[in-house]
């Protein structure tokens, strides 16, 4: 029998990966001789996929990246981040004890981020992860990524669930427009990585803690059986 599937981005929902995403960044805005951030700055930079983060470094710098010049940073960025993916980063506060109890509530558990797919489970392999999701979804793993509804109705097929009673939970505006292209609704954190704060864009219950997800997502979806 076909299960519902909670599907979870990664960056800023499950893990907080913040300080490993910012130190690859200002490693290479200073070999480029450019400004560094602190982790304050972090949610105006992230959420868009490296190449945007390195434009918006550039932008605040008052220059810009583009061509040959983006692609060779982007590269290396690349390089530095996965050798670097887990030094800091840690799963939030009640995310273990969460995935626990809805996998054991007979729940799918699925991730769909837009990091590439190769990094994500490199990520989640560190941090000893991996098993505990059915499908491993990135950005490069179909033709189009979130905020299309492809990502994440493949996760479902991928999972062997049914779209009926998923949900979604994210951190941002393209979480919450990826679920809705989906028809299938979404919960928000709201500590993530969003010049925004989610309650502001929309989505159908907000939560501060993992310790209030199981609550959410029986008010949002399939009722909780245990």
């Amino acid at each position: 029998m076909s299960r519902p599937v909670l599907i979870f981005d990664l960056d800023g929902t499950l893990v907080d990966t913040a300080p490993d995403l910012l130190n690859s960044l200002n490693v290479v805005l200073q070999e480029e001789g450019l400004p560094v951030f602190a982790l304050e700055g972090i949610n105006r930079l992230v959420g868009q996929g490296v190449r945007v983060m390195l434009q918006k470094g550039f932008k605040e710098a008052g220059q810009t990246l583009e061509g040959d010049h983006l692609e060779k940073l982007f590269t290396r960025y690349i390089e530095h981040y996965a050798a670097n993916i887990a030094v800091e980063s840690r799963p939030f506060p009640g995310v273990e004890a969460a995935l626990d109890r809805f996998a054991d509530a007979g729940w799918s558990l699925a991730v769909c981020t837009n990091k590439l797919e190769g990094l994500a489970r490199d990520l989640l392999g560190q941090l000893d992860m991996t098993n505990r999701f059915a499908a491993i979804i990135g950005g490069d793993t179909f033709e189009r990524s979130k905020p299309d509804a492809m990502p994440i109705l493949g996760a479902i097929e991928r999972s062997g669930g049914v779209a009926s009673g998923s949900v979604m939970v994210g951190d941002s505006i393209t979480d919450i427009n990826a679920a809705r292209a989906a028809a299938i609704p979404v919960v928000a954190v709201d500590f993530g990585y969003t010049p925004v704060p989610v309650t502001e864009l929309g989505p159908d219950r907000v939560i501060s803690h993992f310790d209030a997800l199981w609550q959410a997502v029986e008010e949002v979806g399939k009722p909780a059986t245990a």
